[in-house]
């Protein structure tokens, strides 16, 4: 399905840009940044979350009208995303309850929790994109060809 494809690509740039944004914040964990600018980032990543939520709901609409390929994708992608979205939400609690400890080891632990997540949602979303772009030029080829099975 083209369209699915397409919300795979649209779901791919979210996920990556969510990996940037916890690969920022990573960052903050040693430094001397305010506690807005922790909630700040922590905010633009809960809504890069949505968003890819969003798509994820558009992609689980579609599953049935997916090809095998891609509904094993969206059933692949939508835990990983699921735990992502749970993590993000335990920082934010985290975050509020302990706004004048924002050097504690156990908050480290949740950014790199949340970079760890999305950078790896992120590589597995990639991939099946590049795999439909593959599989589709094959199927062109070997029409293109005439290659029996095509």
């Amino acid at each position: 399905s083209p369209e699915v494809s397409e919300l795979l690509t649209q779901a791919k740039n979210h996920a990556a840009q969510l990996s940037r944004d916890a690969d920022e914040m990573q960052t903050f964990a040693n430094s001397s940044m305010s506690f807005e600018s922790h909630a700040t980032k922590i905010d633009l990543i809960r809504e890069h979350t949505n968003n890819l939520g969003k798509v994820l709901q558009q992609l689980s609409d579609r599953h049935d009208a997916a090809s095998p390929w891609q509904q094993t994708a969206i059933d692949r992608i939508t835990p990983f995303a699921s735990e992502l979205a749970s993590n993000i939400e335990a920082t934010i609690d985290h975050l509020k309850k302990n706004q004048t400890h924002l050097k504690t080891p156990e908050y480290g632990d949740y950014l790199k929790a949340n970079y760890e997540l999305s950078s790896g949602l992120s590589e597995l979303i990639g991939d099946y994109v590049k795999y439909g772009k593959s599989k589709a030029t094959y199927e062109r080829l070997g029409s293109q060809l005439e290659v029996p099975g095509h």
